[in-house]
């Protein structure tokens, strides 16, 4: 009498074939990846006009306007200040910038601090004070400061001061709002753990607060450097006789636009890459002494 033996687990398994995976459909697929097509439209974008400043720095135009590709040349990176007066704008919009920088980072850090760590009663009033020169139209405020120096100072005084009172006026709202966002994210253990172990409330300061709150403080100072260099509206109403960069590109579009600001452009886009990695450089070597 023979017995039947049990097939074997490998030949069950080879038996039964292997399930075909299923196809998804273009709708699920679409769903999925919608979010990274839409990041990379947006980016490219933002992103266009200045790849295209940077490719037009290289170009020779045929006549004065600078808005139609002809032939590569490096004549505008080989004489960037060819013409004095644009060298001179700069000139003049950089100090403004660094100034108007400096002022408002120190001044909107020290409202940020009081805004988070103090409580008061015009607290609330001051929060919403601080947002009116973001939301005010610019040439209301232009036409405003205009007013102000020509009743305080006089038409005549209108010039490097004026720009810069009224660059100030508007970074350190930006400033505030920058600083505070990283105050609030702050973790406040770690100044309690530094106060336990007997610091004083400089070293406190100097050791554990400043160096979590520099991040934020780089970003207002570049923030606000970079509205005080690119504002144009408010300049006008308070320049006087002086014209700054913005001033400038707009009276050329007028008569003439060289590609010499192109390649200023094109410069002042590279020094921000060049800032922006290396403070991520910065930022990962903090990270992995850690």
């Amino acid at each position: 009498m023979s017995t039947a033996t049990a097939p074997s687990a490998a030949s069950t398994t080879a038996a039964t074939p292997a399930p075909k995976p299923r196809r998804r459909s273009p709708l699920a697929w679409l769903r999925e990846h919608t979010l990274l097509a839409v990041t990379i439209v947006v980016f490219v974008f933002m992103l266009l006009p200045n790849a295209v400043i940077l490719w037009m720095s290289f170009n020779k135009p045929v006549g004065r306007f600078d808005y139609v590709w002809n032939e590569f040349s490096l004549d505008a990176w080989r004489h960037p200040c060819a013409n004095s007066e644009m060298c001179h704008s700069i000139g003049l919009s950089l100090q403004i910038g660094v100034v108007a920088t400096i002022v408002a980072t120190v001044l909107g850090t020290m409202i940020a601090f009081a805004m988070v760590r103090y409580r008061f009663r015009a607290r609330s009033g001051v929060n919403a004070l601080l947002f009116l020169p973001m939301a005010a139209p610019e040439v209301v405020m232009g036409a405003t400061l205009a007013a102000l120096f020509f009743n305080t100072v006089g038409p005549g005084a209108l010039g490097f001061w004026t720009i810069t009172i009224a660059h100030v006026m508007f970074c350190v709202s930006y400033v505030v709002v920058t600083v505070k966002s990283r105050l609030a994210g702050m973790d406040p253990t770690l100044e309690r753990a530094a106060q336990d172990l007997y610091a004083t409330p400089a070293q406190t300061f100097r050791h554990v607060t400043l160096p979590l709150v520099a991040p934020g403080i780089a970003a207002a100072a570049l923030l606000a450097f970079a509205l005080s260099v690119d504002d144009y509206i408010i300049t006008v109403f308070t320049a006087g006789n002086l014209e700054t960069f913005p001033m400038y590109i707009w009276g050329s579009v007028q008569r003439a636009y060289p590609a010499q600001i192109d390649v200023i452009g094109s410069l002042m886009l590279l020094g921000t890459m060049a800032v922006i990695a290396l403070s991520q450089i910065v930022g990962r070597a903090r990270t992995a002494r850690r």
